[in-house]
């Protein structure tokens, strides 16, 4: 029998709380309703399926004229009764000798109605078995469902519900730089409020509060339990009980299911709905940290099963919504939520497994860095540090299990032995002496090579981190090894390099020649292009440093040859550096500035930060000179803010330093403390990308110069000397021309500059130029 009141159709519960964010996730949705006629809403659990739905369906409803039914199939457990409940929502009764199901064919087919059918994923067969059936006979009919995977039929179109939206990992904004915009920190704030009226964020809190946001990966459930303790702790107190975030967040709403009032109930019917290959795996994927790749899987937590059952177990647990499937430049990663992970891992440290898929995991990953090494040299040096760049969480976890058990701290040393070459790309100088230390002083093994390796390695890095006394107690060290290693001229030749950087960072620069010719000698005779390239680097600087621009010219050709045969980028940039830095102390500016503009290019490419700024100090100088100090500060802010996250350039070129002050004066004095101390902050801030462009004279979107009018208050003057400066003269040119001072003509240029709101001659040129091709006659 049909319903008797068709007064008020639709069954949609009201919301106690207010509905955060998802506004995009929103019209997603409803664009979906519009081309397919069911849509299933997929997501781990409590990261808010039902809630959009729910608003989803509000925002539809009067596009269905005989309703919106929401249909809660979660505490069912029979999946015969899955037709029972549809019905029973819509208030349909069995009647005539009909059958329920064709009742409820005969009812829907002749109407234009919504069902919602929420929390599909224990009974997904029988649910999609009914769909199907549904949608078959009844054209109007449309569904909108909810469940931890797809219900796999076809026609269906799937949204994977995301967490709330959090600032990436290497942001931290603050209350009044749009920290509140972000929908995680919103709800925080709103349930808190709700729970606690006195609570607010503020400068004091918001890290904290932040923080918590992100250890709960931004699932609203989580967050809303989070911020219901407000009654009876501080944000800190909630912050330091995370580390058990299962016993922590319990108490949720009366209201809700049962597995929806706690984490843990909540993650435990996702664990039950898994079959036990699946269950197997999810425990396995929590020895990776961060991301991780398919063959990666395969290698390490494969087990007894078939690299086919793999991937189908694998695409299982992204259909459940275990896993996340995230594809990095063009390479598919996954990876578990932490909540995900501290629960698979609880549930691996009950089985016997966790030892032997640690070292798997180890030894993986050493297999990686090492073959990295072997082929860094060559054409796939990006792909290379790309691959490292992604796997740092990984690389990281498996030094750390090296540390853990002494053990295994020999192939600790292989691995950060292997990584040298990544770091000092990188500029991750600090973290590479933190492992060698610690892993030198562990590692049973106290001789033989790779021991005489990881002195060398940190032995150099020390130096290039500015520590002297480190850096000759490890070289002393290494070279007192490498004298039993009669047979392996490659030991020696490294502890002569290592004691040619000591020298060169001593300013021992005639000693730290001696060594790098002696080290660079035997390094041709084994072979080593990767060393050798070491050596020459040195080399030119400890040559350049006493003048002998000669000497330096052929190491940085020797260095340039040997990269650009095997397409090598990251010390083809620093050796160009080198060719520029030689360049302009020999008075060839614009050789300078080509070879410093083409560092700078392959530096971005190669996001080879330090490398960039040591060829921007360079364009420094050369602004300076040109006669546009603001350019000059700029470059200046922008080079100090890659000091402060990678380190100075001067680590690898410590002749940059005999220049930054005596130039930093200069453009001082000639704008003044307040204009410099504005165009340094302007390049302070830049991000990378658009610091890059900047100092090629690039247009960027993030960092453009405003657009400026022909009608701009340039003074007739300025205005000649603008036309002036699009010819290409100098200033010294332009003083001539005018019969002015050179200081006066310099003084032209910065006001232009200033008014103009630009920061190159160049930009100055292409005005004029676009001026007099647009002017109207006077």
């Amino acid at each position: 029998m049909y319903p008797a009141n068709k007064a008020n159709l639709g069954d949609l519960p009201h919301s106690l709380t207010s509905f955060v964010g998802r506004r995009r996730e929103i019209s997603e949705v409803r664009h979906l309703m519009s081309v397919s006629r069911l849509v299933t809403l997929t997501g781990v659990g409590g990261v808010g399926k039902t809630r959009l739905a729910l608003r989803v369906a509000v925002d539809s409803r009067r596009a269905f004229e005989d309703g919106v039914w929401l249909v809660g199939l979660g505490e069912l457990n029979d999946t015969g009764a899955v037709v029972d409940t549809v019905s029973a929502t819509l208030n349909l009764r069995e009647g005539g000798g009909t059958s329920l199901e064709d009742l409820l064919l005969e009812y829907l087919t002749s109407r234009k109605l919504l069902l919602i059918l929420d929390n599909c994923e224990h009974l997904v067969e029988s649910i999609a078995d009914l769909t199907s059936t549904l949608l078959h006979s009844c054209p109007d009919l449309r569904v909108l469902a909810t469940s931890r995977e797809p219900l796999g039929i076809g026609g269906e179109a799937v949204f994977r519900v995301p967490p709330l939206t959090m600032p990436e990992p290497d942001r931290q904004p603050t209350i009044s730089n749009g920290l509140n915009n972000y929908e995680a920190i919103r709800l925080f704030a709103e349930r808190a409020a709700t729970a606690a009226p006195d609570f607010a964020i503020t400068e004091r809190n918001q890290d904290v509060v932040l923080t918590i946001c992100r250890r709960l990966d931004g699932l609203p459930l989580a967050i809303e339990l989070a911020a219901v303790r407000l009654r009876a702790m501080s944000a800190n107190q909630i912050l330091q009980r995370l580390t058990d975030r299962y016993a922590l967040l319990t108490k949720g709403s009366r209201g809700a299911p049962a597995r929806q009032q706690t984490l843990q109930w909540c993650i435990d019917w996702s664990h039950d709905l898994c079959s036990h290959a699946e269950r197997e795996m999810w425990g396995r994927l929590t020895v990776f940290s961060g991301s991780f790749e398919l063959d990666a899987v395969e290698g390490i937590c494969a087990g007894n099963m078939p690299p086919t059952q793999v991937v189908d177990v694998v695409t299982s647990l992204i259909d459940k919504s275990i896993l996340i499937q995230e594809g990095v430049d063009g390479t598919i990663r996954y990876r578990l939520l932490e909540t995900l992970r501290d629960y698979g891992m609880e549930r691996l440290q009950e089985t016997s497994e966790v030892a032997s898929l640690l070292r798997r995991h180890r030894d993986w990953y050493e297999r990686a860095v090492i073959e990295a090494e072997r082929n860094w040299i060559g054409p796939q040096q990006m792909d290379w540090i790309a691959m490292l760049d992604a796997e740092q969480p990984n690389v990281r976890a498996a030094l750390q299990f090296c540390l853990t058990w002494p053990i295994e701290a020999e192939a600790g040393l292989r691995m950060a032995n292997g990584l040298y070459p990544y770091w000092r790309a990188r500029g991750k100088l600090r973290e590479g002496i933190r492992w060698l230390r610690q892993l030198l002083a562990v590692a049973d093994c106290k001789s033989g090579f790779e021991r005489i390796k990881g002195l060398y390695v940190l032995s150099v890095m020390s130096a290039l981190h500015g520590d002297a006394d480190s850096s000759l107690l490890n070289a002393q060290k290494g070279s007192a090894l490498a004298v039993l290693q009669v047979d392996d001229p490659t030991a020696t030749a490294l502890m002569a390099d290592a004691a040619g950087h000591h020298a060169l960072f001593t300013h021992d620069f005639a000693g730290a020649s001696a060594h790098f010719e002696s080290s660079l000698a035997a390094f041709r005779i084994e072979g080593h292009i990767l060393y050798m390239i070491w050596s020459l680097l040195g080399l030119a600087v400890s040559s350049s440093a006493q003048g002998d621009w000669a000497r330096s010219d052929e190491c940085h050709r020797e260095i340039l040859q040997l990269t650009e045969s095997c397409g090598e980028s990251v010390y083809r940039g620093w050796s160009l550096l080198g060719a520029g830095i030689g360049a302009w102390n020999r008075g060839n500016f614009s050789r300078a500035k080509e070879l410093a503009e083409e560092g700078v290019r392959l530096a971005r490419s190669a996001d080879n930060r330090l490398g960039a700024a040591g060829c921007m100090e360079v364009l420094t100088w050369i602004a300076t000179d040109e006669g546009i100090p603001r350019r000059s500060a700029t470059l200046m802010g922008i080079v100090e803010a890659i000091a402060q996250t990678v380190g100075s350039p001067s680590a690898v070129y410590p002749n940059l330093l005999v220049h930054q002050e005596p130039y930093e004066k200069r453009v001082r004095q000639s704008m003044g403390d307040r204009a410099f101390t504005s165009a340094f902050r302007d390049g302070f801030r830049m991000r990378f990308e658009d610091a890059a462009a900047f100092a090629l004279n690039e247009a960027t979107g993030g960092f453009r110069a405003p657009a400026v009018s022909k009608t701009t208050s340039l003074t007739r003057r300025e205005r000649e000397v603008a036309q002036l400066v699009a010819q290409g003269m100098t200033n010294k040119s332009i003083a001539a021309k005018l019969v002015i001072s050179q200081r006066t003509a310099q003084g032209h240029v910065e006001h232009i500059l200033r008014k103009l709101g630009f920061t190159s001659r160049s930009q100055i040129a292409a005005w004029s130029i676009e001026q007099s091709q647009s002017a109207e006659p006077e």
